[in-house]
């Protein structure tokens, strides 16, 4: 089993001070259940994952840049680990874990994965998203704190975004862990055109 990698200081523990470290990152978004949600669901997939042998490796919105840290412990360091934000700090608190768990992981500042097209067009192997997905009105999308977890009308804005872009980045056999609420109504999203393309 594959243990939760260390972070820095991040959300409220950072704000309340209750670790003295010199680095910490109030305003990123605190691993909570739905982020150990998601490492227990990449644990459990993690020989078929293995067997898939990802070279390129994505994580879009990478806040602390525990999920990250997670992939590169269970793949080791023959990948690459590019995880994007739209937040500086949160690319900081990225590096840092890095860091604090002796790893390498490249932190991208951009909105969704904007940078990498057409550069990594069809040639990502594994993205993950735990996208903002909580039902809220559009305008608390994109904002500061808010961005970590508004997710606009149906909690789903940034999803279809996210899942336009996703079919010109995914390599073909390449996998996608995306994390959404009953809310969001999944059953609508384009997963038809997705299979179409070979996905």
């Amino acid at each position: 089993m594959i243990p939760t990698p260390q972070f820095p200081p991040v959300g409220l523990a950072a704000e309340w001070g209750i670790h003295k470290t010199k680095k910490s990152f109030p305003t990123v978004y605190e691993p909570a259940e739905d982020t150990f949600l998601l490492l227990d669901t990449l644990q459990a997939e993690r020989d078929s994952i293995r067997a898939d042998k990802p070279l390129i490796c994505v994580e879009v919105g990478c806040g602390s840049g525990v999920v990250s840290a997670f992939v590169a412990a269970m793949l080791g360091p023959s990948a690459c680990y590019l995880c994007t934000d739209k937040h500086h700090l949160a690319a900081e608190c990225t590096l840092e874990t890095a860091t604090l768990n002796r790893i390498s992981l490249c932190p991208v500042l951009t909105d969704l994965v904007s940078a990498f097209l057409p550069r990594l067009e069809s040639a990502v192997d594994l993205i993950i998203f735990n996208p903002p997905y909580v039902v809220t009105s559009s305008k608390e999308v994109g904002g500061s704190v808010e961005t970590a977890w508004a997710g606009g009308k149906d909690g789903r804005e940034v999803i279809l975004r996210f899942l336009d872009k996703l079919p010109s980045l995914l390599a073909k056999g390449g996998r996608c862990y995306l994390v959404v609420l009953a809310q969001n109504n999944p059953g609508e999203f384009p997963w038809v055109v997705m299979k179409e393309k070979r996905y």
